[in-house]
């Protein structure tokens, strides 16, 4: 059965980006009918319009309330119907009903290796605590923030002399590989949910050593 995806951002969207153009050269049994973001400037938005991919601006500032903001944008994605929905970059923390609704179709991407570090600040805190190793974490959203069953990882080693942003560009890089990938196995029917793990049926790895 061909998917629809719809992605969620608020800036550039570079996994956006990934996971578009990972679809299209691939030939996956999937679509990505629209981008919708919660800023007017953001700049992927020219992206998608460049690919003929429905562009939507749905700017938070004009709600009153964080519930009639996640209405909205509720609405709006429901006009697509889609199969998936995907947070990439996208920097508002959604509602639980919000969450409910599209409970076992969201993703996200959060930069660490959950359950470490969830929330802001990420590379800074890895390299703060000491960390070895830092990476990203694709995993289905639940109500609380940053956690959810855990669909794929990336490893990276925190080398001496890192700082937040050579961190952070070495970490993005193994995004644009896990995540296009981890929604390709959805879309496929490759994953399944069981007991709050996520099982690759192929038996792929679930983890890329960056």
């Amino acid at each position: 059965m061909h998917q629809r995806i719809v992605i969620l951002i608020s800036g550039r969207g570079s996994n956006m980006q990934a996971i578009v153009q990972r679809c299209a050269a691939e030939g996956w049994p999937a679509t990505v009918a629209a981008v919708i973001a919660n800023r007017p400037d953001a700049a992927g938005l020219a992206f998608a319009r460049e690919h003929g991919i429905s562009a939507v601006a749905l700017d938070h500032r004009a709600h009153a309330s964080r519930e009639a903001f996640d209405s909205a944008l509720s609405a709006q994605i429901d006009r697509f119907d889609p199969h998936l929905v995907v947070l990439a970059g996208f920097m508002r923390i959604l509602g639980a009903d919000f969450v409910g609704h599209y409970a076992g179709r969201l993703l996200n991407i959060h930069p660490s290796l959950l359950p470490a570090f969830p929330g802001l600040h990420t590379h800074q805190r890895a390299i703060e605590a000491g960390c070895k190793a830092a990476g990203a974490t694709v995993h289905f959203v639940t109500p609380e923030l940053d956690h959810g069953p855990i669909v794929m990882q990336s490893v990276v080693p925190v080398l001496p002399g890192d700082d937040e942003d050579a961190l952070a560009d070495r970490i993005l890089a193994t995004e644009h590989v896990i995540y296009p990938l981890a929604v390709r196995w959805f879309v496929q029917g490759k994953l399944r949910l069981a007991g709050g793990i996520v099982y690759q049926l192929d038996g792929a790895a679930q983890l890329l050593i960056g």
